[in-house]
């Protein structure tokens, strides 16, 4: 989807426009988005030799920047960039099409760039894409992220889109009870 997509959207929701530009030398066309009105530019850091260049592009236009980590990217990859995001999203399948299965090896890397982020700015958001559902998304906020994109759990769910997003809002909020559970029970014992 190109920039006119994002330029619709734009008209038709007063929404965050969160972008994610999976495309070689982004650095290219993130004007373009920008123009077009994404709120949120994210990039990768595979395809990107002027990553921290482009990232304040980004910025300098009041666009919030993002980085992405493929699958077989490690977390260090983000470490020099911290100072210029405000966002990591880590891919949990291979880039390239929708319904792919979670990769529950990805766990431990959101749990590492969690830390990192809680040591240089906690307000840096962690976003996870690929195979999230009602399933991988309670372990995906239990280790850190707070931000999910899903699209196969909501858009082909058996009893349509609003049982499919009410299904995950769901899982989340079992999830931050289990949560606040877990630490009063911590408290008691102590």
């Amino acid at each position: 989807m190109g920039p006119f997509i994002v330029q619709t959207c734009k008209r038709l929701t007063n929404l965050p426009l969160d972008v994610h530009l999976m495309i070689c030398n982004p650095e290219q066309h993130v004007n373009a988005f920008i123009n077009a009105g994404a709120s949120i530019l994210s990039i990768h850091v595979e395809n990107n030799p002027n990553l921290v260049r482009t990232l304040q592009i980004i910025r300098d236009a009041g666009v919030k920047p993002g980085v992405v980590l493929n699958p077989g990217t490690p977390a260090t990859a983000i470490e020099n960039v911290l100072p210029f995001i405000d966002l990591i999203l880590v891919m949990t399948v291979n880039p390239g099409f929708s319904g792919q299965v979670f990769m529950p090896e990805m766990l431990p890397k959101i749990k590492t760039i969690r830390r990192m982020l809680d040591d240089f700015n906690p307000s840096i958001d962690l976003q996870v894409d690929g195979g999230i559902n009602a399933k991988t998304l309670p372990k995906v906020h239990q280790y850190g992220a707070n931000i999910f994109v899903a699209a196969s759990a909501i858009y082909a769910h058996p009893e349509g889109i609003q049982a499919g997003v009410n299904e995950l809002r769901e899982a989340v909020l079992l999830n931050k009870n289990r949560d606040t559970n877990a630490a009063i029970s911590d408290e008691q014992r102590n």
